[in-house]
């Protein structure tokens, strides 16, 4: 049995690890799925106010492309991608990169989802007092749909906190690494215990939070 004091300190690190590894990597998903997500609704040729049939097929199939890649393989092949951005290939640096690029896709579907569930009416109604385009994504759409934007985030930052503990597999450090490294390889069941209990907290705290977030603004409304 593994000292106490010993293995607080090992799932400490690995838990803000983890943290830091899911928080950049939502944050930069966002980044790069929110535009993605607005484009794959406006062009949509039968619901969008700017409809592009070409555009929207493209972006669709290179949507449909990434998200079907398994996480594992595509880890593997932005390895070179990692070295060099980061310098590295392995660590909790390193990871973050596959990890935005596999959320990305994910939070480009929820986004697109949200904001189609806007009603047509709000937008027509802003279209009919010569809104732009520009003004009605940013004034409309998007504060419209923020309560399924959150639960579609906070749908994201739990399979993040997934794809980080299989990240663990080939060297991504967090909570997967401990529970594979110090856990599994070493026959430390307690330590193995100790990440999947931690792993189970996050994703309830997350889900939690999410949906008191999303609750509170649907009040409002």
């Amino acid at each position: 049995m593994m000292d106490f004091n010993k293995l607080m300190m090992l799932v400490t690190d690995a838990t803000v690890q983890t943290l830091v590894m899911v928080f950049l990597s939502i944050l930069f998903s966002v980044v790069l799925g929110l535009p993605l997500g607005v484009l794959l609704c406006i062009t949509d040729p039968e619901t969008g106010i700017c409809p592009r049939p070409v555009l929207n097929q493209v972006l669709t199939r290179i949507v449909n492309i990434l998200r079907s890649f398994p996480f594992i393989i595509l880890m593997i092949l932005l390895f070179p991608l990692s070295r060099i951005l980061i310098g590295t290939s392995i660590g909790t640096a390193a990871t973050i990169v596959p990890l935005s690029i596999a959320a990305a896709p994910f939070v480009a579907r929820v986004i697109e989802s949200a904001l189609k569930e806007v009603d047509p009416g709000v937008v027509q109604a802003a279209r009919a007092m010569g809104s732009t385009l520009m003004q009605i994504i940013v004034k409309v759409l998007l504060p419209e749909a923020l309560p399924s934007l959150v639960d579609g985030i906070t749908l994201t930052i739990i399979n993040l906190i997934g794809y980080s503990a299989m990240a663990g597999a080939i060297g991504g450090g967090g909570l997967g690494d401990l529970a594979i490294r110090y856990g599994y390889q070493r026959f430390r069941t307690e330590v193995m215990i100790a990440a999947v209990v931690v792993i189970l907290v996050m994703v309830e705290v997350a889900q939690l939070i999410g949906t008191k977030i999303s609750n509170k603004m649907m009040a409002k409304r």
